[in-house]
């Protein structure tokens, strides 16, 4: 069919580079800003190459990107050009163009690694960054490295394109400019999008496309807005096509169109001149209080306040009020959703497509334990056995475990949409998506406990334990500290699966039973209660201890604590040390505690070879003159003492040495009351010397023991004197 093309545009000069260079090359990026046309007309000649497929952000822009190209191109929808969406599916065997939102072509690539039924692939809109389109950029390069017949083609209105270039292997850059007229651009802090779109109607030329966050925003400004001189039409994600269409098409009365970013960039909105900016959008943030990523409401970055600016001025000149003030600093550049949104749901699609997340080769790469903490929570819901029917939902992944454990209850599909920050309307898709997966096993309602147990395995990882019975005082499975909300807690049940938690504050919980909770980990500690070695085996649920019991001590363990705590006697350790004895004490000691389970039995010995030397060295008694024996006393500077009566050593003159140095024996004599009278080693000296000083003090006190004048000669005794 003949082309019908009717408005020349910036990108149409540089068409025919841009398709020949990527039939030689294979790979191209293409930065062009909105109006230059390269959504509408790059994708329809490139797909001269062979069938191609172009990724679209949103269902919205898809459908109408389709008609707008099958226009211009004189192609009908369902054959030269298609789409699929979810749910939705316009194309057949002669399709040669097929626009598909991000999550089908991650899904196609997933079944199909190579994407063999395809030539070539456009990424449209990557600077918007969003989480599906970097997997989906670092799928199609791994399928156009193991082909050499596939093309990859990046565009978007504001990148950094060099990092795409060399994340493709080097590709050219194409930097297209755009033919925009000039925009009057006006400032007005504080005033209301409704205030602003009156105020500017009788002065715009054409229609007025306005930006506003979200739906309810949309509907609120939709009231306030109440008759005004127009069309007011709403353009959003969650209307049904007609309602989109009304808004995109053109009308024969002026028209406010109220609409949150999917007019930023791919969607044409005809018409008009005039451009209204709250300053604000939804992006995907994770959110630690659900636990989920939610819609949070933040501040445009300032290349998306030029590009909604840019909407104003495609056709003539153009008017845009910004509903902020000039002073304020935005960030230059929109933060990628890979460095704000949980990557449960992503790491799942490079699993779904048989890849290790650990090693994949990201587009923007995550922080190692980023990756690990979504590995972790996936294992926790068991995703990876079951990530088809998981993905299959438009919900975080342990929001859809959720769903599926409920057997798709309505009231386990209210949860998850409350949890996601959704709208209500998704309820109905959440319920189909559910009968389709489930068939006989769906449940359009379920009793308590298995809606409870379905909440348990979606935050099997966020339970708390009250610290006392009917406390408001919870530790959670995490280890630290929280509180139940007043006005949710009834004083019922020990365990709680914390649904919400904001800082310490939980506010939204349902009790779980103590027997559904599988312990993630199991102990046997043992310690020592006195001298004896005990064990206790304790279970727990994450930081909650679940339960513990006393148990037999493992033998190993005890054998361990009892050779910390077992020490050798201490005379051993000083007679070793006077003997110069090399003991291997660790071997002694566990051959020691071999067996036991207590300190009392525990004996402490050398091995016979060295207990015979130290005999030998260091033996523990003297054989006194007298007969008798004295015990040998070590001491920690190296002498060696024995105590006995000094009767016992009379005539004794040199004290014997003992050990390998010969040290001779220190003796302390004593009294017959056993009080010491002299300390020394020089026997010879005391019984010239001191010993007749002694024997004078000593003999009368007393008088039964034996004083004799001459101790050489006398017979050493222990024993006192015969009577007369």
């Amino acid at each position: 069919m003949p082309l019908v093309l009717q408005t020349p545009l910036p990108i149409d000069a540089h068409v025919d580079e841009i398709v020949a260079h990527v039939r030689a090359q294979r790979s191209a990026v293409i930065v062009a800003p909105p109006g230059s046309g390269k959504t509408t007309r790059i994708p329809p000649a490139l797909a001269a190459i062979g069938r191609t497929i172009l990724l679209q952000p949103r269902r919205v822009a898809a459908r109408a990107l389709a008609r707008r190209i099958a226009s211009e191109r004189g192609w009908t929808i369902g054959g030269e050009i298609g789409w699929q969406i979810r749910f939705e599916r316009k194309f057949s065997d002669r399709t040669r163009l097929l626009v598909a939102t991000e999550g089908i072509l991650t899904a196609r690539l997933q079944s199909d690694p190579l994407l063999s039924d395809f030539d070539v692939v456009i990424l449209d809109e990557f600077h918007e960054r969003s989480i599906h389109a970097d997997v989906a950029l670092a799928l199609a390069k791994q399928a156009m490295d193991s082909r050499d017949d596939l093309a990859v083609v990046v565009m978007s209105a504001t990148i950094a394109a060099d990092e795409v270039a060399r994340f493709l292997g080097g590709a050219r850059v194409f930097d297209v400019g755009a033919r925009l007229f000039p925009v009057d651009i006006h400032y007005r802090p504080g005033v209301t999008m409704a205030e602003a779109v009156r105020d500017r109607l009788g002065n715009a030329e054409g229609d007025i496309l306005c930006f506003l966050p979200g739906m309810r925003e949309i509907e609120r400004a939709r009231g306030e807005l109440g008759n005004v001189d127009a069309l007011v039409l709403p353009l959003h994600g969650a209307l049904d096509v007609d309602a989109q269409e009304r808004a995109l098409a053109p009308a024969e009365r002026r028209k406010v169109i109220l609409a949150t970013n999917i007019a930023e960039t791919s969607l044409t909105v005809e018409g008009v001149t005039d451009v209204i900016d709250s300053g604000v959008h939804k992006v995907l943030r994770f959110d630690p209080d659900t636990a989920v990523d939610h819609l949070n409401v933040e501040r445009i970055s300032a290349d998306s306040a030029d590009q909604r600016t840019g909407r104003a001025g495609r056709t003539r000149p153009g008017h845009a009020i910004r509903l902020w003030d000039a002073r304020d600093i935005l960030r230059s550049h929109r933060e990628p959703d890979i460095r704000r949104v949980d990557l449960g749901a992503p790491l799942l699609d490079i699993i779904a497509w048989g890849g290790d997340p650990r090693t994949f080769a990201w587009f923007e790469r995550p922080p190692e334990e980023r990756i690990e903490a979504g590995l972790a929570l996936l294992a926790s819901i068991g995703a990876t056995a079951d990530h088809e029917r998981l993905r299959a939902f438009p919900l975080h992944p342990r929001l859809a475990r959720i769903v599926l454990d409920a057997h798709g209850d309505d009231d386990a599909i209210a949860i998850a949409v409350q949890l996601s920050g959704g709208a209500p309307a998704e309820t109905r898709e959440l319920s189909t998506i559910a009968r389709r997966l489930l068939g006989d096993h769906y449940r359009r309602k379920v009793d308590d406990a298995t809606l409870r147990r379905a909440l348990l395995a979606g935050y099997s990882d966020r339970v708390g334990q009250r610290r006392e019975p009917k406390s408001p005082r919870l530790l959670l499975s995490s280890g630290t500290g929280a509180t139940l909300a007043r006005e949710i807690d009834d004083g019922n049940g020990e365990f709680l699966v914390i649904l919400e938690i904001t800082g310490d504050l939980v506010r939204n919980a349902r009790v779980v039973e103590r027997e559904w909770l599988v312990p993630t980990r199991r102990e046997t500690l043992h310690h020592l209660d006195g001298h004896r070695v005990r064990a206790v085996e304790r279970s727990w649920y994450g930081a909650i201890l679940l339960h513990e019991q006393n148990v037999a001590p493992q033998q190993a363990e005890a054998e361990r604590i009892l050779a910390e705590h077992a020490t050798p006697d201490e005379l051993l350790v000083r007679r070793v040390a006077f003997a110069q004895l090399d003991v291997d004490w660790p071997a002694s000691i566990a051959t020691a505690v071999a067996g036991k389970r207590s300190l009392d039995e525990v004996s402490i010995e050398l091995p016979f070879p060295l207990r015979r030397r130290l005999d030998e060295l260091a033996p523990l008694t003297i054989t006194l003159p007298s007969g008798r024996t004295a015990r040998l006393e070590y001491r920690d500077d190296g002498s060696v003492v024995a105590s006995a009566k000094l009767q016992e050593l009379f005539g004794l003159a040199e004290s014997p040495r003992l050990g390998p140095r010969r040290t001779p024996v220190t003796f302390a004599l004593l009294s017959p009351g056993g009080r010491p009278v002299q300390i020394t080693q020089d026997l010879r000296g005391f019984w010239n010397g001191a010993y007749q000083e002694v024997r004078k003090e000593l003999r009368g006190r007393y008088p039964k023991h034996p004083w004799p004048e001459d101790p050489w000669t006398a017979p050493a005794t222990h024993r006192t004197k015969r009577r007369p």
